[in-house]
């Protein structure tokens, strides 16, 4: 099984900071064809699910493959996704926080979907990076058909809020 990867870098962006302007790098989704009962298990979220369940979410998420610099969520925007890391890493911007890693196995946008509220965080790729994308629609599905997920985040969130409270 895959162990999340996560840590806080000790930075904050600079007062001056301002989110990039110009071309917007491409994020290329397509239907998920390699995403197997194994390679959901290894996602941490999704472990202690059975074959059907993990063909059921293999059947409502997308693949998606982003290059580095990318973002996949901007604050103050409507979420419309979660997204579950499967390779690389993004960097999540809290405001007035330090800068979050999030990588292999970690999933990133569930507050603004749990919430119904606007993103609270900007998160984008600081590489190349692969995953999975669930919609809201799809994630409160899965939710109520498959509460474990529900306590796999529900464990997340509060191993989350503590690491934060320490900073």
């Amino acid at each position: 099984m895959a162990v999340c990867y996560a840590r806080t870098v000790n930075r904050r962006p600079p007062s001056h900071y301002r989110p990039p302007t110009g071309p917007k790098p491409h994020c290329y989704p397509r239907a998920v064809e390699t995403a197997t009962a194994e390679t959901l298990r290894t996602v941490p979220l999704f472990a202690a699910l059975d074959d059907d369940s993990l063909a059921h979410i293999a059947s409502v998420a997308t693949e998606f493959e982003c290059p580095a610099g990318y973002v996949l969520a901007e604050r103050a925007q409507p979420g419309a996704g979660l997204f579950i890391i499967e390779e690389g890493t993004v960097e999540v911007w809290v405001p007035d926080g330090p800068v979050i890693e999030r990588g292999p196995g970690d999933f990133v946008g569930e507050l603004s979907l749990l919430t119904d509220t606007p993103r609270t965080a900007r998160v984008s790729c600081s590489s190349h990076v692969k995953g999975l994308a669930i919609s809201r629609q799809d994630l409160m599905e899965l939710l109520d058909r498959e509460p474990t997920i529900a306590v796999a985040m529900l464990g997340e969130l509060a191993r989350r809020l503590v690491e934060e409270t320490k900073h």
